[in-house]
């Protein structure tokens, strides 16, 4: 178990945000305390709190970049055939021998939809494209790995945990649906969570984020006939509240 973090401020202008996403893997530091790290640039943080599993050493230390500068990872999960999707990796040379890297090594080579669509595992990760100023949040198939998400006037963040959120300085109310569901039900069916606002990325499922502030949505990678991931395009610039549009759930958000 890890636990990963991040924030996308849509004006760009956000000298503590480093500070901020460390702060909200503080708040889940019980998820991994084997490790923490926080990589920023222009208004773009991810952070990450490792328990260290497959790779002991600082080679499986995230967030990781790959080797070209293009991609930066936050991942948390295990992809039990990371061995047999690095030997079809042309001119990969390990670094370590972590999951991390061949799924980041992976993306850089052949892209998000085949690397997804070929991972055998339970995974929730954060990919950011800094040529595109692109956000990939991928979700595995059946929702082992938790993930939330917002979208508002101020960017985006996802989180392990809902915690993080309050831990990075936004406050939400309860959503009195998702409390009435779980006194039905014994659980806050995805995409919903206990507050209003703050979502949780479903399994198997197609998450889109837009808005007049030009969030846009991109088509839902299929894999084993499941969907599980959602591409939130940055804007430069943020004037109005986003919407949020997730599609309907099938399991139950862990």
């Amino acid at each position: 178990m890890c636990g990963i973090a991040g924030l996308i401020e849509c004006s760009g202008q956000a000298p503590d945000i480093s500070r901020r996403v460390g702060a909200m893997c503080d708040a889940i530091a019980h998820r991994g305390p084997d490790g923490d790290g926080v990589w920023s640039e222009d208004g773009v943080a991810l952070g990450h709190r490792r328990l260290a599993i497959v790779d002991l050493t600082p080679a499986g230390s995230q967030p990781m970049l790959s080797a070209d500068g293009r991609w930066v990872i936050s991942y948390n999960g295990e992809v039990y055939n990371a061995g047999s999707i690095a030997a079809t990796l042309t001119g990969f040379v390990r670094r370590g021998t972590s999951d991390t890297e061949v799924i980041v090594e992976s993306v850089a080579r052949r892209g998000v939809e085949q690397t997804i669509a070929d991972l055998n595992g339970m995974f929730a990760m954060a990919l950011w494209d800094r040529a595109t100023s692109t956000l990939h949040l991928v979700r595995d198939r059946l929702g082992i790995k938790p993930l939330f998400y917002t979208v508002d006037t101020h960017g985006v963040g996802f989180a392990s945990e809902l915690k993080s959120f309050s831990a990075a300085g936004r406050s939400f109310s309860i959503d009195p649906a998702s409390v009435a569901s779980f006194l039905r039900f014994g659980y806050v069916p995805a995409p919903h969570s206990i507050w209003a606002f703050a979502r949780s990325s479903s399994s198997a499922s197609t998450l889109a984020a837009s808005s007049k502030i030009s969030l846009a949505s991109c088509s839902a990678v299929r894999f084993a006939s499941r969907d599980a991931f959602a591409c939130i395009r940055v804007p430069s610039t943020a004037n109005s509240p986003a919407r949020i549009n997730p599609a309907r759930a099938h399991n139950r958000s862990t």
